[in-house]
């Protein structure tokens, strides 16, 4: 209360005009501030992408994020995806909401209108009047209730249909061929494609919404409120009214440029910090045995504190920003409502004439238009900030459509970098997809292909040899020499830098690694990955040719014990690494290819039961393209084809003295 005091004693002393100078000044230095802390923001930003291409290679968050002109082509572009036609629901439930919104504005008109009348019976002392008014507002309530109530059914209902154009049209790119395969290995770009498709779309959608919402019911409410105040009281009001509204947007504006950074900064964070979580789950085997607890701790705190220091500055930010937010687009903007609306009765005019009751009549209703018309212009001053967010999400997701666009158009951008030993081998730039790949049924045929890895490590400068069906080919060699790099280009996975390959079909041609894959779904789609049970049935499959496959791989017993063909479990850990590799040669006896690619494939599998799969193999007329230091391997294949990890490499037919190769 002495405060108070103290400072009521202040306004009416002379001293009053000094200290509304000095508040006015303490403002314009915490404007100063927040400039500054945007600035700091920035120079953070630039310090956690300096992190990131230290520890990565990658380049980061190196573009400029702001509300221009790159983000509204960007925006107009994903929009198109979200909306793709006037005849579509999402069109309708724009117009919906845009619908309601209109009414709900003319709704607020008449309880401005109806208050107004309530107030003056209830100072005129009529009862008649005031129960009349007070029971049409009751009679109303269920109107504005449903109209509130429909507009959030088809803002939630907008936000879920964006979503799911969103992402369908994403994963049909992501899911397009290898495309997923080629963003994780090929494309350093983006490093948590999980985190964009997942939490990046849902806040994009949401924020396109809200936005939608939050500009839609101040711009619809600032023009009825601006054609209703210029009847009642002239023009001059409401042109204030909208002189305010475009210094004040362009200067918070300007104050809220850090914020589409911060955001973009702070998304990729997250998905660091998620990436290292589960990165965790998916070695948690590994990490145990090293007893490593300790250093993944470490890795995650390091993850988690980078985080917390980026949301707490972050935070900081907004609350400078939440004060400067406050005082500019709510409280000012009342006190210009006031003043305006004030100025038509204090000063000789029309208005200003009339009798006591009408000019507080006319007051009442011009005055509480007028504040509306001063929150409107306030709510959409401070939409700017939700733009400013967006344009952060924009960013990120329109980082997604390009990579993907590259990548479905053979496109890669990497640290493939052609190093000078590189350029000294090939004599020429390493250029992904400059080679040919031709489809033939019956062989595998490599004329002059370079050997190169992504990061542009040349592993055999030529590589030349033929294998048609029925020639059973042992690839063997050091670690490093390029044997997954041969079935990689093989399957089409990397890119040819060179010279021709001719290949069976993607279906002719199938691939079991030494870890096989196991789906989610029943055990029967185990055998039949990546078939469906219908695809099962088209082939002319049935259960009974199934177990008798089982029994090839002699897992018959895995039947009963799990449950049957329709058992569901999670397969990767119910099974042992043995059953996995069984469990994938029987798929492989499904498929009946062209030829096989086994890698290290039988690796957890006795002598005997690999012994009796490499003989139905022969028998089923598959050819074998096998990777294996087995030395009892080596009777079921024809011809070697060793690559010594210096660049050489040899392919024969396999005599008695070659087996030293499988040692």
């Amino acid at each position: 209360m002495a405060i108070l005091s103290k400072l009521s004693t202040i306004s009416q002393s002379r001293d009053a005009r000094l200290f509304g100078a000095a508040s006015t000044a303490a403002f314009l230095y915490w404007i100063y501030c927040v400039s500054r802390e945007g600035g700091r923001a920035k120079k953070q930003i630039k310090d956690e992408v300096k992190f990131v291409v230290n520890e990565s290679g990658s380049s980061g968050d190196k573009r400029r994020v702001h509300v221009n002109r790159e983000f509204f082509k960007s925006l107009r572009g994903i929009l198109r995806i979200l909306v793709p036609g006037f005849w579509t629901a999402e069109s309708g439930f724009l117009i919906l909401v845009a619908a309601t919104l209109v009414v709900r504005s003319m709704c607020d008109i008449w309880m401005i209108h109806n208050g107004t009348l309530i107030e003056s019976a209830i100072i005129s002392k009529d009862l008649n009047h005031f129960l009349r008014h007070l029971v049409e507002l009751v009679l109303a309530m269920p109107a504005i209730s449903l109209i509130n109530n429909v507009l959030k059914y088809g803002l939630f209902e907008m936000k879920l249909r964006f979503r799911t154009r969103l992402s369908n049209h994403l994963y049909d790119s992501y899911l397009k061929g290898f495309t997923y395969y080629k963003m994780n290995n090929l494309d350093n770009r983006i490093s948590n494609a999980d985190q964009l498709l997942t939490q990046d779309v849902e806040k994009f959608c949401d924020s396109v919404v809200e936005l939608y919402s939050n500009i839609s019911k101040p711009i619809l409410d600032i023009l009825i409120y601006v054609q209703k105040l210029t009847q009642a009281i002239g023009g001059q009001a409401p042109g204030v009214m909208i002189m305010y509204l475009i210094l004040s947007g362009s200067l918070l504006t300007r104050l809220r440029r850090p914020i589409s950074r911060l955001t973009v900064t702070e998304q990729r964070l997250e998905g660091e910090f998620r990436f290292v979580n589960s990165r965790l789950i998916t070695n948690s085997e590994e990490v145990a045995f090293y007893q490593g607890n300790k250093r993944e701790k470490k890795n995650i705190d390091s993850s988690f504190n980078r985080l917390v220091n980026h949301l707490r500055s972050f935070i900081f930010f907004r609350f400078n920003m939440g004060f400067i937010d406050n005082i500019i687009a709510k409280y000012l903007a009342t006190c210009v409502g006031f003043t305006v609306v004030a100025y038509p009765y204090l000063t000789p005019t029309k208005l200003a004439s009339g009798d006591y009751k009408t000019r507080m009549q006319d007051y009442y209703t011009s005055g509480r238009m007028l504040v509306k018309l001063a929150e409107a212009i306030g709510r959409l001053v401070l939409a700017g900030r939700e733009m400013t967010r967006l344009a952060g999400f924009t960013a990120r997701v329109q980082e997604l459509l390009t990579v993907l666009k590259d990548l479905n158009t053979g496109t890669y951008k990497r640290t493939m970098l052609q190093s000078k030993a590189s350029n000294g081998i090939l004599g020429r730039p390493l250029i992904p997809g400059t080679g040919k790949v031709i489809t033939e049924d019956n062989v595998i045929r490599f004329e002059n292909v370079p050997l190169i890895t992504p990061n542009g490590d040349v592993l055999v400068k030529e590589l030349n040899f033929e294998v048609k069906s029925g020639m059973n080919v042992l690839v063997c060699g050091p670690n490093g020499c390029g044997k997954s790099s041969l079935f990689r280009i093989l399957g089409e996975l990397w890119p040819v830098f060179g010279g021709c390959v001719t290949k069976p079909s993607a279906g002719k041609l199938f691939y079991i690694p030494q870890r096989p894959y196991m789906t989610l779904g029943t055990l029967r789609d185990q055998i039949t990955y990546p078939d469906s049970y219908s695809d099962m049935i088209g082939r002319g499959y049935t259960d009974n040719d199934l177990r008798e496959l089982l029994g090839r791989v002699q897992l018959s017993h895995i039947l009963d014990r799990e449950g049957g063909w329709d058992a569901i479990a999670d397969w990767m850990d119910v099974l042992s690494g043995g059953e996995k590799q069984r469990i994938a040669m029987a798929r492989l006896f499904y498929h009946k290819p062209q030829f096989a690619i086994l890698d290290e494939c039988t690796s957890a599998v006795s002598v005997d039961v690999e012994d009796g799969m490499y003989q139905y193999c022969r028998q089923a007329g598959i050819s074998l393209f096998t990777v294996s230091h087995r030395k009892s391997l080596w009777k079921h294949h024809e011809y070697y084809l060793h690559m010594d990890g210096r660049g050489a490499f040899e392919f024969k037919l396999i005599q008695p003295d070659t087996q030293e190769f499988g040692s």
